[in-house]
Parts: structure tokens; C-alpha cells; sequence
């Protein structure tokens, strides 16, 4: 499993931002996938979910109505759009393969990856 997540950057409250995680090594379209951030200093956690076929898609109360999850699985890519962004949001972005169980606790996941860094400036 590999996955590369893409799209941070440095932007100013208010902003918005579409990150992406091409995934390969593994059958993309047969897995749920997921989002988590890490905060410096802060544990890894929960950011969004989608099924496999796009059917469910869960949020962590923190960004709901501000976040989209999405996938495309003839790319083999996940996506994250965040709109209205804040300082707290600032963080290293994570996508990660979901291999059963709850959706919050980390480790259900695999094939994390580097991450990509959003610095949300006020």
C-alpha cells in the first residue's frame, strides 16, 4: 500500500484548499478511506470517511460543513476540499486505508503515507 498525499500549503483564514491522496499498490476501489490530521504537539485524529463506493461519508464534528470527502476510484484518488479554513485547522493532512472496525480510531488504518502540510495563517 502506498499513498501520497498532495495539496497543502500556506493560506489565510477564510481560504480554501483541495487536497488529494493517489493511492496505489492495493485495490483502491475495494476500501473505505480516510482523512486524519496531526496537530504539532496533538495526537493524530479523526478528520473524514467515505465508503468505498461513495455511498457514506462521515465527519468529525470539528469540520462538518466545511469539509468535503470525496473519491474518484477510476484515479485511484481520495480527496479532501476545505473551505472557510481556520488556524486550528493547521496541520499535517493524512489519508489512510480503513481495514475494519470504528472510523475514529486510528488503528484501523494502514499505508499512511508522509502527509501534506496546511498552515492556516489568522
Amino acid at each position: 500500500v502506498q499513498l501520497q498525499a498532495s495539496g497543502g500549503g500556506l493560506v489565510q483564514a477564510g481560504s480554501s484548499l483541495r487536497l488529494s491522496c493517489a493511492a496505489s499498490g492495493y485495490t483502491f476501489r475495494n476500501y473505505d478511506m480516510a482523512w486524519f490530521r496531526q496537530a504539532p504537539g496533538k495526537e493524530r485524529e479523526f478528520v473524514a470517511a467515505i465508503t468505498w463506493n461513495s455511498g457514506s461519508k462521515y465527519y468529525a464534528d470539528s469540520v462538518k460543513g466545511r469539509v468535503t470527502i470525496s473519491r474518484d476510484n477510476a484515479k485511484n484518488t481520495v480527496y479532501l476540499q476545505m473551505n472557510s479554513l481556520k488556524p486550528e485547522d493547521t496541520a499535517v493532512y493524512y489519508c489512510a486505508v480503513f481495514t475494519g472496525g470504528c472510523y475514529y480510531d486510528t488503528h484501523n488504518y494502514t499505508g499512511w503515507g508522509q502527509g501534506t502540510l496546511v498552515t492556516v495563517s489568522s
